[in-house]
């Protein structure tokens, strides 16, 4: 560059043509499936932050017991019913650091509930990786440090406590491994027998195609509720929770797979007839192989964001039979058993932070709606 009298500046280098101007947009051109997925994905905020959110949920879920200050069945006997309690920093102008008030419940029998009154004269500092009751890191690990515990002669209930004196914060906690898991487990098995007898009548038709039809057209025309109610009560009293655990989850998934079969099928009727279908089908591949590796990744898409739409019915499903007491039972804990202590409205009236689990219900139940609304748009780029 070099300055001129009127303070022009002008480029003394000689002009050349081989700078390639059009590099730029063939990077753009050229940018893999996958980059161009996410960038399709992350424009869609909503489901970004969600699924940063489940993300993270489903971080915390090997590691609930040491974020718990209590275990899920320990059992306060002075604080039956106990109110929310605030953390605080200052006390009379002076910043001490997190710390609560002590509590004293009263039985009042005249109104016939509990009163709980503050100390506010005394405050009482949390304490940090602290011993505690025993739990089990990674479903495996014994320990007792946890985070946070309340200190001597105080408690920390966050969100209260229940009819027992359990702590409802830790509760959720340990009822997100239960309430959580279910859905992975049941979407796994509605996707086994969904893709299975799916493309078993969309590949082949026929016969085949009508008998699936058929078995799908009975299981579509059964009631759900009733059936569901049905199945669980069919479930042994006497079977442990992670028996019964296990056996709602397959359920669940068992009265799922219908509709995801019934896609599938629709959309094999078509690839079925598409030239590299029949290449492969000309060059001796078998009718597994042709499904695994022609069909299936051309659906895939629509796979993953069914996955993602599924799990938040799983949850429901699940919820709705702890809560009428044919799911999962007590010692086992999950976001409907805890539900189903809530069901006396007049003590809902009262007690209101007993209703508190229907909060992680509907904010995680709304984060796979919208992380399945964010990848049902971006696992197909190319559509505009």
């Amino acid at each position: 560059m070099s300055i001129q009298p009127d303070n022009r500046f002008v480029d003394t280098t000689p002009w050349t043509d081989d700078a390639d101007l059009s590099a730029l947009e063939r990077a753009e051109m050229d940018a893999s499936v996958a980059r161009l997925m996410w960038r399709k994905f992350r424009r869609h905020k909503l489901a970004l932050v969600s699924g940063l959110f489940l993300a993270f949920c489903y971080l915390i879920l090997p590691v609930a017991g040491f974020i718990a200050p209590y275990t899920p069945n320990e059992r306060n006997a002075e604080h039956i019913y106990a109110p929310p309690q605030s953390i605080n920093l200052w006390h009379e102008g002076s910043f001490i650091g997190p710390f609560v008030y002590e509590t004293t419940g009263t039985a009042d029998l005249v109104n016939f509930r509990w009163v709980y009154d503050t100390d506010t004269s005394n405050p009482r500092k949390i304490e940090y990786f602290c011993k505690g009751e025993t739990y089990h890191l990674f479903a495996v690990i014994p320990s007792d440090t946890h985070l946070f515990c309340a200190p001597d002669g105080a408690t920390v209930f966050l969100w209260g406590s229940d009819r027992l004196g359990r702590d409802v914060f830790s509760r959720i906690l340990y009822g997100a491994q239960l309430s959580l898991t279910v859905g992975l487990i049941g979407i796994t098995v509605s996707f086994v027998l969904g893709i299975f007898f799916g493309s078993l009548a969309g590949y082949f038709g026929g016969k085949t195609d009508w008998l699936v039809n058929r078995a799908i057209e009975i299981l579509r025309s059964l009631p759900e509720l009733p059936l569901w109610l049905a199945l669980s009560a069919a479930v042994p009293s006497n079977w442990g929770p992670v028996s019964v655990f296990f056996i709602i989850s397959i359920i669940l998934g068992i009265l799922d797979w219908p509709g995801l079969a019934r896609a599938v099928r629709s959309k094999f009727l078509s690839l079925r007839e598409e030239e590299y279908v029949k290449a492969a089908e000309m060059m001796g591949a078998s009718p597994a192989r042709v499904i695994r590796k022609h069909l299936l990744p051309n659906f895939m898409s629509h796979l993953i964001a069914s996955a993602t739409l599924s799990i938040p019915a799983m949850i429901l499903g699940e919820t709705a039979l702890s809560f009428l007491g044919l799911g999962l039972r007590a010692p086992a804990v999950s976001w409907g058993v805890m539900l189903n202590d809530a069901q006396n409205l007049a003590s809902i009236e009262i007690y209101w932070w007993t209703a508190i689990p229907m909060l992680p219900i509907i904010v995680v139940v709304l984060a796979f709606n919208f992380l399945g609304d964010g990848l049902r748009a971006s696992l197909d780029p190319y559509k505009s």
